[in-house]
């Protein structure tokens, strides 16, 4: 017998006449998370009925799809359910065996909670909990009914068939990766870019991402870090392209170019403009950075000003109002956190100045950049950027789109 999990959907049911055009790319996504875990043709089916969503599996697949549902942005949540014919015995008699299963797993009390989509079934929502509350309560005397705090609440849903499930796990939530167009993110090998290209995914953007080496100041070591936090990222958003300019010379030309305490904004203007020029060469349509307000020299507003005054694209800040504590949480349930520590610095990190520019002016700043001008050397490293593929189906599994 399959086993089969529902998919609640979040912001999707407030989407109003786009919500079938975001239901579909839901559906396409799951699809391909299942495809990229080595589960296309292993008997696996996708489909969605009246605002919910059901996974059919083989048992021994299970675990798979379940690593897939923690990756798929847009449901709130998710549960393995009970599916029965549309009788009240037969709903009961799955509600106790839903009872036992709580019991075994040391759980003490419940509650019943019903949606009736099928107004032709005999109980309505209010008889269905005092019937399926009796019976559970007659078949498992250890298991108490608690209507205001229950360790547990099964959920019974009238639709097609019965649903009966409990134990529901909570979703990423957000919105379908694929319904808010295409950004690149300045990736470094710290902790905060990584979480922001998370949250950004979250709100329903694809995610490409570019990453500023300084060989030999930053080895293969540092570049490695970075790929693999791109790897892990992109479980999440079906696919990232991560290009990695050698960045050297521009680090070189800034330092002996200006003042040390200027070293860091010209850095951030140079990245800005090699991170836009590449975006509007594949088209993407913002660029995403990890800046938090204040955290450090470079993020003041003045200098955030500074770093984007000659670029036209518009920024994403995901995390310009977060602290360090709650990035890391986040970083730590993603799964970023453990690579993002690695002793490994990037550019940025080795070339900071004792005692940089706190509050540049926009004016001075973009004065001193252009006589750096430094155009050559950014369309040089864009030239020769590597890119590697991270994350996507291998052309001859590609799930259809």
């Amino acid at each position: 017998m399959n086993t089969i999990y529902i998919l609640k959907p979040g912001e999707l049911t407030l989407k109003g006449g786009n919500r079938n055009a975001f239901e579909r790319i839901l559906i396409r996504n799951l699809r391909k998370l299942l495809n990229l875990r080595g589960l296309a043709g292993s008997g696996e089916r996708v489909e969605g009925s009246g605002g919910r969503f059901f996974v059919h599996c083989p048992p021994q697949t299970a675990p798979r799809v379940e690593d897939a549902l923690n990756h798929l942005f847009g449901i709130s949540g998710w549960a393995r359910t009970r599916s029965c014919e549309k009788r009240v015995e037969t709903l009961l008699a799955a509600c106790v065996d839903e009872g036992k299963e709580l019991y075994r797993q040391g759980l003490r009390s419940f509650k019943i909670e019903a949606r009736r989509t099928d107004k032709a079934f005999p109980l309505d929502s209010y008889g269905i909990r005092v019937k399926a509350g009796q019976a559970v309560q007659e078949a498992v005397p250890g298991l108490a009914v608690d209507v205001h705090s229950p360790q547990a609440v099964i959920q019974v849903e009238i639709r097609e068939k019965t649903y009966v499930y409990s134990l529901s796990q909570t979703g990423l939530r957000g919105l379908p990766v694929g319904t808010a167009g295409r950004g690149l993110l300045l990736l470094s090998g710290g902790i905060d870019s990584p979480v922001a290209g998370f949250r950004i995914a979250s709100r329903g953007m694809g995610l490409d991402a570019i990453y500023f080496h300084a060989f030999p100041y930053t080895g293969e070591e540092a570049r490695q870090k970075v790929l693999r936090l791109t790897e892990i990222l992109a479980a999440y958003t079906l696919g990232i392209r991560l290009w990695t300019p050698g960045f050297t010379e521009v680090q070189q030309r800034i330092k002996t170019g200006v003042k040390e305490e200027w070293t860091t904004v010209m850095l951030r203007m140079a990245m800005m403009e090699a991170a836009e020029k590449l975006a509007l060469r594949i088209r993407a349509k913002c660029l995403v950075t990890g800046d938090s307000l204040s955290q450090v020299a470079s993020q003041t507003v003045e200098n955030l000003n500074c770093a984007e005054s000659l670029i036209q694209l518009p920024v994403l800040r995901p995390l310009i109002g977060a602290d360090k504590e709650e990035i890391i949480r986040l970083a730590r349930s993603i799964g970023t956190y453990e690579t993002s520590i690695l002793p490994y610095e990037d550019c940025c990190v080795l070339f900071s100045p004792t005692h940089p520019v706190l509050r540049g002016r926009v004016d001075e700043a973009q004065t001193l950049y252009k006589q750096l001008d430094l155009t050559e050397e950014i369309d040089r490293a864009l030239s020769g950027a590597p890119v590697e593929k991270c994350g996507f189906l291998p052309p001859a599994t590609a799930a259809p789109t």
